[in-house]
């Protein structure tokens, strides 16, 4: 556990935390890539978009949100009346990074035919240039119900973008980010550890390269390898994904056996994301103490990211948070507004 700063020092950080969650009628979100201490005392655990969900449909009064910044802004553009807080605001992403709002503008305006499919792995200003934002879980729905005409530009994971255009036989224009953390990957080593357990299938999220994607079993969102760990008739997985993931996979299922795929030096220690990682509880007791960091998103460019979320839902239906929109929609030129 991170040593406690000397201000902090003698204090109970569980039960403060606990004392704080009800006195500021807060509730508090981890992402599957957090440590296990942070899940286990969280109210809700789970994928970003399903996370901001669960908190919007709460009366909470304050969101805490332990994952990274992209994910808190989402919290933020679908709970603006709630006080959306990040334990550490340096908690980034490396596609959100990769993606930098002015050069996708850019980029937009260099190909006026194209619509912009969005992975939600984005900043708020992204979000307010695209057309429609997608999830692991939902975009091959989105991507099905665009007519083979439209031309798309897929940002910013180039790996996932990829993944969806050979599946679908689909070309698009895809933005050249990556995720550190799935990036780092061994396909080297990953055959080595096959090799030691034959018959144990690999689950892989779809951020991850070709070359691990092509010796996976399933691909799918962090919430689709946890169902498929729950279903697969095996005792052995390996999980090609951010190793954070397994604590709640051990908790659910005691009597299988989870391995996390290794980097290039043989281990998984490379394949920790450092964003989650900001976060802790000493940074959550401060957050819920103090209500900062706090997200704050001026009104425009929030309606604005909002609509693109909004088609999301209306297009994925069932297949991301609740499932209680209705069924999906085709998509239309008249769907689409101005938001290039």
């Amino acid at each position: 556990m991170t040593s406690q700063p000397a201000s902090l020092a003698g204090l109970d950080i569980r039960a403060e935390i606990e004392r704080l969650r009800k006195e500021r009628k807060a509730v508090i979100l981890a992402h599957y890539y957090q440590s296990p201490e942070i899940q286990d005392l969280a109210d809700f655990v789970g994928d970003s978009l399903e996370l901001s969900r669960k908190a919007a449909a709460t009366d909470a009064e304050v969101i805490a949100f332990c994952g990274v910044k992209f994910m808190a802004e989402t919290a933020k553009i679908l709970s603006p009346q709630k006080i959306v807080v990040l334990p550490d605001m340096e908690a980034g992403c490396s596609l959100e990074d990769s993606c930098p709002p002015e050069k996708f503008r850019a980029f937009r305006a260099r190909h006026p035919d194209h619509i912009a499919l969005t992975y939600i792995n984005c900043s708020t200003e992204v979000k307010a240039l695209s057309d429609i934002i997608v999830t692991s879980s939902s975009a091959e729905t989105i991507l099905a119900q665009i007519p083979p005409e439209q031309k798309i530009i897929f940002g910013p994971d180039r790996h996932l973008g990829g993944y969806l255009a050979r599946k679908f036989n689909r070309p698009m224009l895809l933005w050249p980010g990556v995720c550190i953390v799935h990036e780092a990957f061994s396909e080297t080593e990953l055959l080595k550890l096959k090799a030691q357990h034959p018959g144990a299938p690999v689950a892989a999220h779809p951020e991850c390269p070709p070359a691990i994607i092509d010796h996976a079993d399933y691909v799918g969102s962090t919430s689709g390898i946890l169902n498929f760990a729950k279903d697969f008739p095996g005792d052995t997985l390996i999980v090609a994904t951010e190793p954070h993931i397994i604590h709640q996979m051990e908790k659910t299922l005691p009597d299988k056996h989870f391995i996390g795929a290794p980097g290039a030096d043989g281990n998984c220690n490379c394949n920790i994301c450092p964003y989650m990682a900001l976060n802790t509880l000493e940074k959550l007791y401060v957050a819920l103490r103090d209500l900062q960091p706090r997200i704050e998103i001026e009104e425009g460019l929030r309606l604005a990211a909002k609509k693109s979320l909004d088609r999301m839902l209306e297009m994925a239906g069932g297949t991301v948070g609740k499932g209680d929109l209705g069924g999906a929609v085709m998509l239309s030129r008249q769907m689409l507004g101005s938001n290039r």
